[in-house]
């Protein structure tokens, strides 16, 4: 992002006076797909690419609020009970009324904020904005004594409470926590997180994004939660002696002994849940040793099974799947919770050139169009620029 253009904007909006910066990336997920509400680990890491915003206390009760990308502007009083209508007004209106939910004395502030995460690219641009005023109200109006952790909470409460999406955490997680040149490997049940290098210098991580979005009847996702509680409730069944909470509690061979106690469509689904636990974690191993092309054989198994088992592909990402294994690619996969989206690839430098004009040309002549592609490096999490 560029420092200079964001506080002209400020500048120009705000009579002349300027704040102090924040910044907060977007985030990428290495691996470990479907398995948060299973229990299960994710792999996130925050990226090179967020949103940054200038922020200056006003000494009123009002927030005035200037999207530079949108060229609108809002206001609205912190002790508003309801906000504003225009949706991405309420990212900060809801992260002031979680600020305050903590104790936080907010008064009123200026805002001028852009982004440089693409939208639809499944890189989070909600959770890095919700992270960047957070990181901002933390500094300006908490002393910075709000913990990282309930600033993603209060960013994951803004999603639910005041924008109607029912997300996790992990996308929050990632913006706020995140480190240059590391992964994060987190828990989704107990919370606990490790960092792992990821320092690839002879590769480069790369987005392509098939700007598909496949509407599909019926509620896929829920589908495939209920399979997955499915078997859950078999196991609990047949082994009657032992607690399963999620299928992070189920071990392979208990899997394969309810095999005939439930539907095909079930046990495939569970299947790719437990596979895609043990490839996490073979990741992380993979990682401490610098095995670039373990963890590619990892992402390529991951996307196998989110096609064939998990089957939350399509048919455009699994060309640009199949592109990628044609090119020499060290790995690549579906990101994200699939039937449209983007595909994450680990590069080789010396491949990377020719896949990417490959896959272009070829993508677009089956499909009429170009895909998206952004190259991404693993930087630090929310932090204030100046």
């Amino acid at each position: 992002m560029d420092i200079e253009f964001v506080r002209s904007r400020f500048i120009k909006h705000f009579d002349g006076q300027t704040g102090n910066i924040y910044f907060s990336p977007g985030r990428i997920n290495l691996i470990g797909e479907h398995t948060d509400y299973n229990g299960g680990f994710v792999f996130p890491g925050a990226i090179d690419k967020g949103i940054m915003a200038e922020v200056r206390p006003n000494g009123t009760d009002t927030i005035m609020c200037y999207s530079i990308d949108m060229k609108d502007r809002v206001e609205f009083k912190v002790n508003d009970p309801d906000g504003p209508r225009t949706t991405w007004a309420r990212f900060i209106y809801g992260m002031v009324q979680e600020f305050k939910q903590l104790g936080v004395q907010v008064g009123g502030f200026n805002i001028a904020f852009a982004g440089d995460v693409p939208l639809g690219a499944g890189m989070s641009s909600s959770a890095a904005m919700e992270s960047c005023f957070g990181c901002a109200l933390n500094d300006l109006f908490a002393n910075n004594e709000i913990s990282k952790w309930d600033i993603v909470l209060a960013g994951q409460a803004t999603e639910h409470k005041y924008i109607g999406v029912n997300c996790g955490i992990m996308d929050q997680f990632a913006s706020v926590f995140g480190q240059e040149g590391k992964l994060m490997r987190l828990d989704c049940r107990s919370r606990e997180f490790e960092y792992f290098p990821f320092e690839p210098k002879d590769h480069t991580l790369v987005l392509i994004n098939s700007k598909v979005k496949h509407e599909l009847v019926g509620s896929p996702y829920n589908d495939r939660r209920r399979s997955c509680e499915n078997v859950v409730s078999a196991l609990a069944e047949h082994f009657p002696g032992k607690h399963f909470e999620t299928l992070r509690d189920a071990e392979p061979d208990e899997l394969l002994a309810v095999e005939n106690e439930v539907s095909t469509e079930d046990y495939r689904r569970a299947h790719f849940v437990l596979g895609e636990k043990e490839r996490v974690l073979a990741v992380c191993d993979a990682l401490n040793h610098g095995d670039y092309e373990t963890v590619g054989r990892m992402m390529y198994e991951t996307h196998e099974g989110l096609s064939k088992e998990y089957e939350v592909s399509c048919e455009e990402l699994d060309y640009l799947n199949q592109l990628a294994r044609e090119a020499g690619v060290t790995g690549s996969r579906i990101m994200g919770g699939g039937f449209g989206g983007c595909t994450i690839n680990l590069v080789s430098n010396d491949v990377y050139d020719d896949f990417i004009s490959t896959a272009i040309a070829k993508f677009k002549s089956r499909y009429g169009h170009a895909p998206e592609v952004y190259p991404v490096v693993i930087s630090a999490g929310s932090h204030k620029v100046c």
